[in-house]
């Protein structure tokens, strides 16, 4: 049977920054075609030589700097219509970064490079609206059975960033006593000798993450129910 098919292969990325006690999301502004100054997803098309996650890797460093270290994929979007370009199948992934440890700068195809709060976002290309849908969920499902902060939060930090990390991503308040034991005794928490001194507020004490310990929890999973206030 003759197959005739002439379809290209994207990736896209979900770059998810937490600074300010906000969730960000990473923008890039389109520099051309039919999307052109519109803000979308970084992202581009994999080359013949390449594999998919080598193309998502060189797309972020190309298009605003940044070599993300924790990506994982999330979903493939197939839509006929999806890209006015043609049929175009984009592999989604999901970066969890700092914004702080690193400069993002445009580059490629890329007009212009934002952070954007996850209750700001501007319309975006394409559809990295359903895109981002799924990232947020993913993101939303997965502190349940993995630990989230270590590649979000600074390297010592008050145990209240954590708590908010948590309220943020999920958009609810939790019941902190609750929250506290729960995390503590997983033991991937450690605490520092070291006080943070914030500008108003009492001063408290700096934790840090047992890179061991919770690279252990992160691979083997575990099961983290949430009590809310």
């Amino acid at each position: 049977m003759d197959i005739t098919q002439n379809i290209k292969v994207a990736v896209d990325a979900v770059v998810f920054g937490y600074t300010d006690n906000s969730l960000k999301i990473l923008l890039i502004q389109q520099k051309y075609g039919s999307e052109k100054d519109k803000w979308g997803l970084p992202g581009g098309f994999v080359k013949d030589n390449e594999t998919l996650d080598k193309a998502v890797v060189r797309e972020l460093e190309e298009e605003t700097g940044i070599n993300a270290n924790y990506l994982e994929q999330l979903y493939t979007f197939g839509a006929l219509e999806r890209d006015p370009r043609g049929r175009v199948i984009s592999i989604s992934y999901m970066a969890l970064i700092n914004p702080n440890n690193y400069k993002i700068k445009a580059a490629s195809d890329a007009k212009d490079v934002k952070w954007f709060s996850i209750n700001e976002i501007p319309p975006l290309a394409y559809d990295h609206c359903a895109i981002l849908k799924v990232g947020k969920e993913r993101l939303k499902n997965k502190i349940n059975y993995q630990p989230i902060g270590f590649e979000l939060l600074s390297k010592e930090f008050p145990f209240s960033d954590l708590e908010n990390l948590y309220q943020t991503i999920l958009d609810k308040k939790i019941d902190r006593r609750n929250f506290r034991k729960k995390i503590m005794s997983f033991g991937f928490l450690e605490e520092t000798d070291k006080i943070h001194k914030p500008a108003s507020g009492r001063p408290a004490k700096l934790y840090k993450f047992n890179q061991n310990k919770y690279k252990e929890l992160e691979s083997k999973g575990f099961h983290f129910e949430i009590k809310f206030a």
